[in-house]
């Protein structure tokens, strides 16, 4: 939520400790939480269910990704995202607040978690997203960001608000490129979480496709989710196991309506909840060390919280234990087309730096022309002053404004060129990778 502007934040912030609190989550992954002092309220009202905590810090406003935890953190990591939106687009705001993928790493019960947390850039109009090709630059850095540094992890969690539909080529490219599991499509049961007093219901009856943004909810844009009568799917929990493990989704929830005993929702998204079960290989079945699920929540912060209930060690079946290796034909595929949009966006891209820089050339040939002919008039070459001083200094000030602006902008859609160019052949090269692996065998 962002301070002052969000409607009814403290209140919101207050219902969601109260959440978290009573649920006695393992872990908790929020996002969204752009307010220091939220954090701060959080963490002082968390201290006795959480006692570590961490909160990742970028850009002007801030990531808003933060983790709460039952277990000691032994080490994080914050990586900002080398593309996220338009300084100019202030209406939108992404572009200030640094959007950025956060690393936890945890050791429980001599398992280490990799445990990510990330907020991607919004999409507001799926006719014409102009901010896909930077989503998915953000998908593919956080891709690799995942693949270089979950090496030494026995499991990967992924939670957070992708803005991302399941059938995007942004989501295909993620999960395709990491081997990460989408923890709704795997649950062995779905259940979502009503109002008290209320039994769970089934997902027939209750977020349909275990959406998260619904047109029910009081904080969302009604507008946008016309084309969208059922809701939308963006909040995900993603997991997979390295080494020695497997892990199964045995139970997936979210939360439903106003929060209990009161009028409004935690959060514009629906929170995610899912119980996963971790076993060894070599171990016997039944050999308990705790549990384990996620939860998504938040304010504005759709935010994803981990819970650890029961992790159970049994054989694992060894095809399941390996990295899943991306080298298959339907991959190149999603990396050719995740590859023909970056490339739209870098043509457009090549557009804006050329308008900006004409731009910033006319404005300089104009301070030019001023300057000269104020220099004239100094040197006594003109009769008199060509325009009145007062609109002379205007212009002046006005072509240097242009020209600054301009000049910013012509630096920033090159910058912007250069990384979707370097992305565009980082895929490149991993396509010819795909393509060449099958042969190798």
């Amino acid at each position: 939520a962002i301070r002052y502007l969000s409607k009814r934040r403290q209140e919101r912030i207050r219902l969601i400790g109260d959440k978290l609190c009573q649920e006695g989550f393992d872990l908790v992954l929020l996002q969204e939480v752009w307010s220091e002092q939220d954090y701060s309220d959080l963490k002082a009202k968390l201290a006795s269910c959480y006692p570590f905590s961490h909160y990742f810090r970028s850009g002007v406003i801030g990531s808003g990704l933060c983790v709460f935890s039952r277990f000691p953190i032994l080490d994080t990591l914050l990586y900002q995202y080398s593309l996220n939106g338009y300084p100019y687009m202030l209406q939108h705001g992404d572009w200030f607040c640094g959007k950025s993928v956060g690393l936890v790493i945890m050791k429980i019960s001599g398992i280490i978690f990799n445990v990510y947390v990330t907020h991607l850039h919004a999409e507001y109009c799926r006719d014409k997203d102009a901010y896909l090709p930077h989503r998915l630059v953000q998908a593919w850095e956080l891709a690799q960001f995942i693949r270089h540094t979950s090496k030494a992890a026995d499991v990967v969690l992924l939670g957070g608000d992708l803005n991302m539909h399941p059938e995007d080529v942004g989501i295909r490219l993620l999960r395709g490129w990491t081997g990460l599991r989408d923890a709704f499509a795997e649950a062995t049961r779905f259940e979502d979480t009503p109002r008290a007093p209320h039994p769970p219901r089934l997902l027939s009856q209750g977020c349909k496709n275990g959406c998260t943004l619904v047109p029910d909810n009081c904080f969302t844009d009604k507008s946008e989710m016309l084309p969208f009568p059922l809701g939308i799917r963006i909040d995900y929990i993603l997991y997979k196991a390295i080494s020695s493990f497997t892990v199964k989704c045995e139970e997936l929830k979210t939360t439903t309506g106003p929060a209990p005993g009161t009028a409004i929702p935690f959060s514009d998204h629906e929170a995610v909840m899912a119980t996963l079960h971790i076993q060894r290989q070599g171990q016997p079945a039944g050999a308990t060390l705790g549990t384990a699920g996620l939860q998504s929540s938040g304010d504005g912060e759709k935010g994803i919280g981990v819970v650890w209930g029961g992790i159970g060690m049994v054989y694992g079946r060894p095809s399941m234990l390996r990295t899943p290796v991306p080298a298959d034909l339907a991959l190149a595929d999603v990396v050719t087309e995740a590859r023909t949009e970056v490339g739209v966006g870098l043509r457009a891209a090549q557009r804006q730096r050329y308008s900006w820089g004409r731009m910033a050339v006319l404005a300089l040939l104009l301070l030019l022309l001023q300057a000269a002919a104020a220099l004239g008039t100094l040197a006594g070459l003109g009769a008199e002053q060509p325009f009145p001083k007062l609109s002379f200094c205007l212009l002046a000030f006005i072509s240097l404004g242009v020209l600054i602006l301009a000049t910013g902008l012509h630096v920033f859609h090159t910058m912007e060129v250069k990384m979707l160019h370097g992305t565009e052949d980082q895929m490149w090269m991993a396509l010819r990778a795909l393509q060449e692996r099958p042969s190798e065998g």
